[in-house]
């Protein structure tokens, strides 16, 4: 998870960004803190895939079997 430290910095570079521009180290900066932020939502992502089951209205699991295959590994480590 993304610090709120981090979150806010991120909105405040936007802002800025907006309003007046920034200067290089502050874009190589937001940069930096965008790509930490997808990871974090890509990790959150794909975790809550993880727990996932999908069931048709028969109640028969129709999980896609690539789903279950990421599953299974995840059980096995």
């Amino acid at each position: 998870m993304i610090s709120n430290e981090k979150l806010n910095r991120i909105n405040e570079l936007s802002h800025k960004s907006k309003e007046q521009g920034l200067t290089e180290k502050e874009k190589e900066e937001q940069q930096e803190l965008r790509q930490e932020y997808l990871k974090n939502v890509r990790k959150a992502f794909k975790n809550q895939l993880k727990g996932m089951k999908v069931v048709d209205p028969e109640g028969n699991d129709v999980t896609p079997k690539k789903l279950k295959r990421m599953q299974e590994n995840e059980k096995k480590h």
